[in-house]
């Protein structure tokens, strides 16, 4: 049973960021403060503890070491490898856009930029980006002399070596502001836009990454409305896709794929869930999907996707103001922190002092 469990008001603030989880903590990449100078900002939510740390900024000396560090971007792209998540992408508007590729050690926090080599894509924004084994690829996105793209890059994480991919069949429709997301061996594009077509697309269009295929895919009789900066996610084999926007208005309904009858069926979560959202990020983590941010007051929510008893006995003690003074106190502590805005802990770095925050 889909419910929402959990809504956390307060900071950061965020639109056009990028995150990705690692282990029960999601890390959240930049934002659309761009016109401000210095690094991008990284912040980290655990989701056990229900708490958001900033990543503080590092203190870096005189020297190309400078440059290992990603400025303060919006409309790039974050993925997890093993235990490295990449930035790549986005914009800065008085940088202008970037095609450089960083990395970040989950376990160290350090920052690096990886030495590549191949065909290196061209700097772009709002494109998608999503990883199968060791692969990255990047999808369309928005370059500033070409406009709206539909091509394919793929980054070879052990060699370090970028590829464009010469595609077979159809190609999808060049679009930024899109998603694309892996199940099995296969990606699936949806929504985006490009100029002259406003209200976004409502078109599934699947890439095998096996035969460099786009494949031919039959037309569903239910679609969601056309939208473009939803967030997507898969869960057993099935596409999810969340809010998003169209020139005419926003949306914060939930929609369920299925690759294998390639039909859309509208889910309703019960509880009360976001308002109408568009250029959130949204991360699964184990049967719990993370919605924060966007262009709506700043906020997270937690869809869980199979409610457990207790978690329905601690709603139900919120909703009617059970006395909780006979409770345990690791339940009143998490009832606590499911209905306390929580502050931002400013070091996050892993020390002696704060490990067991990342724990």
């Amino acid at each position: 049973m889909l419910r929402w469990t959990v809504h956390l008001k307060g900071i950061p603030r965020k639109a056009y960021h990028a995150a990705v989880a690692v282990g029960h903590r999601f890390y959240c990449f930049g934002g659309h403060c761009v016109y401000n100078k210095g690094q991008i900002g990284v912040h980290i939510f655990n989701t056990v503890s229900l708490l958001w740390m900033n990543f503080p900024p590092l203190t870096i000396g005189r020297g190309e070491r400078r440059l290992e560090v990603p400025f303060k971007r919006s409309g790039h792209t974050a993925v997890l490898i093993e235990d490295t998540i990449y930035i790549w992408g986005g914009v800065k508007y008085y940088k202008g856009y970037c095609n450089v590729l960083y990395a970040l050690d989950v376990d160290t926090h350090r920052w690096f930029k990886p030495r590549i080599s191949g065909t290196v894509p061209e700097a772009k924004c709002d494109h998608s980006a999503c990883a199968l084994g060791k692969m990255m690829y990047i999808y369309g996105g928005y370059h500033v002399l070409t406009g709206c793209t539909n091509d394919i890059y793929m980054l070879d994480t052990t060699a370090m070596v970028w590829s464009l991919i010469n595609t077979r069949g159809t190609p999808a429709l060049a679009s930024e502001q899109h998603s694309a997301t892996i199940i099995g061996t296969k990606m699936f594009v949806f929504g985006g836009y490009n100029y002259g077509y406003n209200n976004g697309y409502n078109n599934i269009q699947v890439f095998d990454t096996e035969t460099n295929t786009w494949l031919s895919t039959p037309s569903a009789q239910l679609l969601p409305e056309g939208r473009r900066r939803h967030s997507a996610f898969a869960c057993n084999g099935e596409l999810y896709i969340f809010g998003g926007h169209n020139f005419d208005r926003s949306f914060n309904d939930l929609w369920r794929f299925s690759p294998e009858t390639f039909s859309w069926k509208k889910v309703v979560p019960k509880g009360k869930g976001p308002r109408r959202k568009s250029r959130m990020a949204c991360c699964m983590i184990g049967d719990h999907i993370i919605v924060f941010g966007g262009y709506t007051p700043d906020d997270l929510y937690i869809l869980d996707l199979s409610a457990s008893l207790m978690t329905l006995c601690k709603l139900a003690v919120i909703l009617y103001g059970v006395e909780q003074s006979e409770l345990p106190h690791d339940i009143r502590w998490e009832l606590t922190a499911m209905t306390s805005n929580c502050p931002l802990k400013r070091d996050s770095r892993p020390t002696k002092t704060n490990r067991r925050l990342f724990q």
